[in-house]
């Protein structure tokens, strides 16, 4: 496999997305839900995620106002299942109330937000800002994680960082925007494509791992 755009063209021959859950594959995608999925999913189960927002609905959470006015006590209680719940909450608790003071609502944060101000954040990483990014904004970020630095490590490929990974990532996606288009038979947006091609990876590597390894035989590449 020499780039990106190689892994794309095999998941996609393989299948992959097998699910049909959002069309940009995160569970309602452009959605303050993302916000909170993206802090819960810090070293947790996104099943254990899912039961800690399901908590937040059956409290009739349905906002980002709503959210920053919960007490940290009872929001802690309600994201329990996701565990590090005292520090989530709190991290949680912050960055609602920072998103309020500084646009005003969830929707003018969609427009306004940069990768810069979300990294200014308390418990705000690379990973979980592009997730936000691209996920709740719909902006052009690909996150990259462990899934992806595995999965190209069964290729041989190591990288020194989080930005070094994803730059290689975008760098072969970028370099053949015209082959992804005929490939899927019409233009997709970088928001897209970055957003579908992260899934793609999650869901290949769920589906064909043990502990370290990914078994990538079936990809044929």
């Amino acid at each position: 496999m020499k780039n990106s755009f190689e892994l794309l063209v095999a998941l996609k021959n393989s299948g992959y997305l097998k699910t049909t859950r959002d069309p940009l594959w995160w569970p309602r995608s452009g959605t303050f839900w993302v916000i909170i999925g993206a802090i819960l999913t810090q070293q947790a189960k996104w099943e254990n995620v899912e039961k800690s927002m399901e908590n937040l609905e059956c409290a009739g959470i349905d906002s980002l106002e709503m959210l920053s006015a919960l007490p940290i006590e009872q929001l802690s209680e309600y994201i329990r299942p996701s565990g590090f719940y005292n520090t989530k909450a709190k991290n949680l608790h912050l960055l609602t109330h920072a998103i309020l003071k500084e646009f005003d609502s969830f929707e003018v944060f969609c427009t306004r937000v940069d990768r810069e101000w979300l990294l200014a954040q308390k418990g705000i990483g690379a990973e979980s800002a592009d997730s936000i990014l691209c996920y709740a904004c719909k902006q052009e970020a690909m996150v990259v994680d462990a899934y992806t630095a595995r999965l190209l490590a069964s290729f041989g490929y190591s990288f020194e960082s989080y930005a070094e990974l994803q730059e290689w990532v975008e760098e072969g996606l970028l370099s053949n925007l015209s082959k992804i288009h005929v490939l899927y038979g019409k233009e997709m947006s970088l928001n897209e494509l970055y957003a579908r091609f992260h899934g793609k990876i999650v869901e290949f590597c769920k589906e064909n791992s043990r502990g370290k390894t990914v078994f990538v035989e079936s990809l044929g590449i």
